[in-house]
């Protein structure tokens, strides 16, 4: 994109901000926000968050070496991980919970939201099966690996598809915002 999308403002806010709002609503206690090399604008930008940080310090890495940078900080008590996109800031909390509480009827599948079929982020990982990322494998290695583990969820959530990774993706995210009353 050019620029630093977690800054972008969508209505009020920024688009980091909406993610991590959404994370607190849906009731997530333990939220580490991972940042690359000049991440210092997003991190003031959420100033004040109860939200770890963590700092990836290779700018060349691929988003699995931020994963493990981030597993690394989270809780080893939690039985689940949400591996939640800064580029998606229009997922519901609702549909955070139901991730959860999918996780808790099922704790050893990974958990997958669709809309009609589409399948969209965040994705819940159980902590043994995240793990298998310090193996040198990528997330898309680890839910292909065993079709069997995966649990898609239907959810009512648009916000799950819209990706931001250009401007225009980013304008059709704004409207999508406005058009939903915000």
């Amino acid at each position: 994109m050019g620029r630093l999308k977690q800054l972008l403002s969508l209505g009020s806010k920024t688009v980091i901000r909406h993610c991590l709002d959404t994370l607190l609503l849906s009731g997530i206690k333990d939220i580490v926000m991972v940042v690359g090399v000049g991440g210092e604008e997003i991190v003031n930008a959420v100033y004040g968050l109860p939200v770890r940080v963590a700092r990836n310090p290779d700018p060349e890495s691929e988003m699995a070496e931020s994963v493990r940078v981030g597993l690394r900080a989270v809780n080893t008590e939690s039985s689940g991980i949400i591996v939640c996109l800064s580029d998606h800031p229009l997922v519901k909390a609702e549909t955070l919970v139901t991730l959860i509480q999918k996780h808790r009827e099922d704790h050893e599948r990974i958990i997958v939201p669709q809309l009609n079929g589409r399948k969209g982020h965040p994705t819940l990982f159980p902590r043994p099966v995240i793990v298998e990322i310090f193996d040198g494998l990528t997330l898309r290695d680890i839910v292909h690996r065993t079709p069997a583990r995966i649990r898609e969820v239907d959810v009512p959530d648009e916000g799950i598809l819209f990706d931001m990774d250009t401007i225009p993706d980013y304008q059709r995210t704004r409207e999508k915002f406005m058009d939903s009353g915000h």
